[in-house]
């Protein structure tokens, strides 16, 4: 291969890595190919709220395992305008969704609305029963002391 061409491939490969959501990556030890990978991503809709999501990276395996935890916190201004534009059925929507098999499997964050507690649930599940269970976590944001929070009252 030409020189030019290893430095564009090598600089194509460093940007593609720098687009990653990745924040951490911690090895579970010398004899594993498992990894402990935490995201951060930021509410599509409600911008003033990032959940920084952990889950296990199986590198030669099929699928990865299904646990997870999540943790979302108030990053930024909340508004009323961003609340107008969310679902808040009682099912809210998913904002987040993430591959974890060759066969369907999914680690999904799903955004639900608390009116009675003027909170924002985020949920985290595995789309595929694994050990008897969808395993599951929730982090929740509460909207006081928030800009929305005015609006959030009138709601009721």
């Amino acid at each position: 291969m030409k020189p030019i061409m290893i430095g564009v491939l090598t600089g194509l490969l460093i940007t593609l890595a720098g687009c990653s959501d990745d924040v951490a990556s911690v090895s579970l030890g010398l004899f594993t190919t498992k990894d402990i990978k935490v995201n951060s991503q930021q509410d599509p809709l409600v911008k003033g709220v990032t959940c920084h999501i952990s889950h296990i990276e199986a590198n030669l395996d099929f699928a990865d395992p299904s646990d997870m935890s999540i943790s979302c916190r108030q990053t930024g201004p909340i508004t009323a305008d961003q609340l107008q534009a969310i679902d808040r059925s009682k099912s809210g929507e998913v904002v987040f969704k993430s591959s974890k098999s060759i066969l369907f499997k999914s680690l999904k964050v799903r955004r639900i609305y608390d009116a009675q507690m003027r909170t924002l649930l985020y949920l985290s599940y595995s789309t595929k029963e694994s050990t008897g269970s969808h395993h599951h976590a929730l982090s929740t944001v509460p909207l006081y002391n928030t800009q929305a929070w005015a609006w959030a009252q009138e709601q009721e």
